[in-house]
């Protein structure tokens, strides 16, 4: 369990060139020309999946590693294969119906509020001890 969050690190860098590999294909399927980002609606979609997931993984990074490295390594890796679930679940719903989108978010978002519920327990500890 002390390796799963690299894991889920290594799985979240699969997403996150998965997301571009999506825009790209779009791109070359609709003909949007680079450096456009509007175009043909499911060009779009997939922009907005790409664009919103790497916003998401800057927040989810970060406190993943910190509840990780200060003391919930096992629980932390499984909020961030729930995170995982919950992103790839939002980009399959969004890229097909944008309406769709808020369960699979809302999944993300919680288990990222639970990671940063542990890394603020875990850096507060953290300070207290030493």
């Amino acid at each position: 369990m002390t390796h799963l969050p690299a894991l889920v690190t290594l799985l979240t860098v699969l997403l996150m060139f998965g997301t571009g590999w999506l825009v790209g294909s779009a791109r070359g399927k609709y003909q949007i020309k680079a450096p456009a980002v509007t175009g043909h609606p499911a060009f779009e979609r997939a922009y907005r999946v790409q664009m919103n997931t790497l916003e998401q993984a800057v927040l989810f990074l970060p406190t993943l590693w910190l509840a990780a490295n200060f003391g919930f390594s096992g629980w932390a890796g499984i909020a961030g294969l729930v995170w995982l679930v919950g992103r790839v679940w939002y980009a399959v719903a969004y890229l097909k119906d944008p309406a769709k989108r808020g369960p699979g978010f809302g999944l993300a978002m919680l288990s990222w509020v639970a990671l940063l519920i542990m890394a603020g327990i875990g850096v507060a500890r953290a300070m207290m001890v030493g």
